[in-house]
């Protein structure tokens, strides 16, 4: 039985869809990123690009050989403050300027000033334009509370786990309407966990197990955590977090959710990691969406045939490092054929 594979998310958007992702926006000479919140649009005038890019990036997936395709994020600017559009208390007129990242760059985002509650559920829409092009399940992502936290700015809580509280429980919603709607693979993004590791622990996994709860049995739990998106393309000195993190975070997780995300491709994890994935699924990073280098069939076989050696393959799923925007299609599709070459063969 070949291992499995999956995408994480993002997939390159064609030209004619009428908005960009968030990495796509000129920063101009100051890292000024304020036309960023700008790149959304709902109007009816453009659904019919959008359904059009989602058929597209669905058919690329499984033209590659992908056995859990996602929707691309063709509708999203960027995946968390898409999802936070849905819920009152954000405010996305007045921005706050906040530098990002340890200094990376700075950037102006939505404020939060109100209480944070759940509004009508936007993931079902996308979800079923998705699964009705695709004989394959659909695997649906949305921002954890410590990834909103961190991409937004607190104007109104000052209490942080209060706001992580509140976010969860609107996510919650989100995640039940995704089941209600028939989605099978639901995947809550919390990247912010490897930066912030103390936050993740004391109550970030509390808050997951919030966001999933009341989940019916059938329903895969997916988190994912990388270390960090990197500016751009080919870029080796963009700070990411420490990925020795992983060991604690694995630790936690483990049994909590039914499968994990892990970077690994760019961060040659050692191969103990992998012995705490004892009940978790890992879903291994088998190729870097962050270089321009393809990975040969060869050397994605030999990384895997050595995880392999720790756990079961019904343990290991294969995917790329996080969402594949930054490659465009063309070398994002050769860098995911070859890996689901390699499952094929392992």
């Amino acid at each position: 039985m070949p291992i499995k594979t999956t995408c994480l998310g993002a997939f390159p958007k064609p030209d004619y869809v009428p908005i960009k992702d968030w990495f796509a926006v000129d920063m101009g000479e100051d890292n000024y990123q304020a036309d960023v919140v700008d790149q959304w649009s709902d109007a009816p005038e453009h659904d019919a690009a959008f359904r059009r890019a989602t058929e597209t990036v669905v058919a690329d997936q499984i033209a590659c050989g992908i056995d859990i395709p996602t929707d691309g994020e063709q509708r999203r600017e960027n995946y968390v403050h898409y999802q936070c559009r849905q819920f009152s208390g954000f405010d996305f007129k007045t921005l706050v300027r906040r530098e990002m990242r340890g200094g990376a760059y700075v950037t102006d985002l939505p404020a939060i000033r109100g209480k944070i509650r759940a509004g009508a559920p936007v993931l079902p829409r996308d979800y079923h334009e998705a699964q009705a092009v695709s004989d394959r399940p659909i695997k649906m992502t949305l921002p954890g509370p410590i990834t909103i936290m961190d991409t937004t700015a607190d104007a109104f809580y000052n209490d942080d786990k209060a706001l992580a509280r509140d976010l969860a429980e609107a996510l919650n919603a989100e995640v039940l309407a995704l089941a209600a709607a028939g989605c099978q693979h639901i995947q809550v993004d919390e990247p912010v966990f490897a930066r912030k590791p103390e936050a993740a622990l004391e109550y970030g996994v509390e808050m997951l197990e919030r966001v999933f709860h009341g989940l019916p049995s059938g329903v895969t739990r997916v988190s994912h955590m990388c270390c960090g998106y990197p500016d751009r393309l080919d870029n080796p000195d963009y700070p990411k977090a420490d990925h020795h993190v992983y060991y604690d975070l694995v630790s936690a997780l483990d049994g909590k959710i039914d499968a994990l995300s892990i970077e690994d491709c760019h961060c040659g994890n050692a191969l103990d990691l992998f012995e705490r994935f004892e009940k978790t699924q890992a879903i291994t990073g088998f190729v870097d969406i962050a270089v321009s280098r393809l990975e040969s069939v060869d050397e994605i076989v030999e990384r895997m045939r050595n995880i392999l050696k720790i756990l079961p393959p019904e343990m290991l799923i294969a995917a790329p490092d996080c969402g594949l925007g930054f490659l465009g299609r063309d070398l994002a599709m050769q860098k995911l054929t070859n890996m689901c070459k390699a499952a094929r063969l392992v």
